[in-house]
């Protein structure tokens, strides 16, 4: 298909193509430096009791997660497996309040993305918790 055949949309700023569009979404490394901080928040939101804060960011975690399925469909499997593994283990115990579930469930969560990061010939990204809260936030 010649350039010009191609859909196209026009902004104020020029003219892009499909093709052009889909190399400018993010892959699983922008993503990631989101997830991180908002994995970060989640912990210390719910160690603080502020569970609305910690629903807020499970949730989008979730919708990042959700676009690396779609941009980076490779890793799929691993993005639902954490989803419907930890992820649905701290939503479970953030509705109920229950930090010492969502203590644990967390835990298995680090120790899961770090296994996939091996898997995925990462092996040099190991997250960890930051010490402290996030000083942006109120938490």
């Amino acid at each position: 298909m010649r350039q010009d055949d191609k859909p196209t949309s026009h902004t104020n700023h020029g003219t892009i193509n499909l093709d052009q569009l889909g190399d400018m979404q993010p892959g699983l490394a922008r993503l990631m430096a989101e997830v991180s901080d908002r994995y970060w928040i989640l912990y210390y939101a719910a160690k603080a009791g502020n569970w609305k804060m910690a629903s807020l960011q499970s949730s989008e975690i979730k919708k990042a997660f959700k676009i690396g399925e779609i941009t980076r469909p490779k890793y799929l499997d691993h993005l639902q497996a954490f989803i419907n593994g930890p992820m649905a283990k701290m939503d479970e115990a953030i509705t109920a309040q229950d930090w010492k579930t969502f203590e644990e469930s967390y835990s298995t969560g680090i120790k899961a993305a770090n296994a996939y990061h091996i898997s995925w010939n990462h092996a040099e990204i190991v997250w960890q918790l930051p010490d402290e809260p996030p000083k942006h936030l109120k938490l």
